[in-house]
């Protein structure tokens, strides 16, 4: 395969390039280190000064080695955990604490399980004082999304794993968040319902074109949701590429095996497999 710019790979073709889209989220030198656990110590450098920008309505991947700190990035654009340094803004604004503004969905299963799905669904919005009819319109719209209507009356414990993370998947997109924020959420899975869930995600997507940013380990997982990947290296965690993905939309399973997945594949794996060779030495 030729040569690949380092900075962002593109393979779409044509002379004139689109217009940006609007930034929904900015990182600005962002770097997170861990206090050193032992007397004497050093601190953990986890990520390293890294800065990129979300455009709006994207559906954005980070993938990178393991340990690299891409869960960690995550948590501090929730507002989970707070920077060592840098800025993280949302919409132009600097992300200090969470809020309804950030969806987020994890990899474990976060139902509140003395609720049923539909009471899932609606928990934030119960929380935001929304009138019942709007309520209802609101979460029989993301179960009916979600193919969950008909389950809209059971507990957690009645549902498997796949349609647990549906149910986390309709109660943030519920809230209308400004991006979804999505941490390896189908890698408790089996591949089979792995499959079905990115079937459904990238469904509920083309309907909502939600911002997202979403986390996994998995290069097919992120070549087939992604309109843009974000690979970073071992840690401590820097941004090594930005690659725009040029497979069309909608996109389906099968589109695995064309030739443009394929290279965009290749140059992932070339450049994880540098990283995890780097790491060794």
């Amino acid at each position: 395969m030729s040569k690949m710019k380092p900075a962002s790979l593109s393979l779409v073709g044509g002379d004139t390039a689109p217009a940006p889209a609007p930034t929904k989220l900015s990182l600005r030198d962002v770097r997170l280190e861990y206090p050193a656990r032992k007397r004497g110590a050093d601190p953990v450098l986890a990520i390293e000064t890294i800065s990129f920008d979300v455009p709006n309505k994207e559906f954005a991947v980070i993938v990178g080695p393991s340990g690299c700190g891409k869960s960690s990035l995550l948590y501090l654009i929730a507002g989970l955990a707070e920077p060592t340094g840098g800025e993280i803004l949302l919409s132009g604004k600097p992300v200090a604490r969470p809020g309804p503004d950030r969806g987020m969905v994890f990899q474990s299963y976060t139902l509140f399980p003395w609720l049923t799905v539909r009471e899932n669904v609606e928990f934030g919005l119960k929380r935001r004082k929304m009138p019942a009819p709007e309520r209802e319109q609101i979460v029989n719209r993301y179960l009916n999304e979600t193919g969950l209507a008909a389950f809209h009356d059971s507990y957690a414990k009645q549902l498997s794993g796949g349609m647990m993370q549906r149910a986390a998947i309709a109660r943030a997109m519920a809230n209308n968040p400004e991006i979804l924020l999505m941490d390896e959420p189908f890698g408790a899975l089996d591949s089979q319902t792995r499959s079905q869930m990115q079937s459904l995600l990238l469904k509920v997507w083309e309907h909502e074109h939600k911002t997202v940013l979403f986390v996994t380990h998995d290069i097919d997982e992120a070549i087939l949701l992604a309109d843009r990947i974000y690979v970073m290296t071992a840690r401590p965690g820097r941004l090594k590429e930005e690659i725009t993905v040029p497979i069309p939309r909608p996109r389906t399973l099968d589109m695995v095996l064309e030739p443009e997945f394929i290279a965009v594949k290749r140059h992932i794996l070339d450049l994880l497999k540098n990283e995890i060779q780097d790491e060794a030495h």
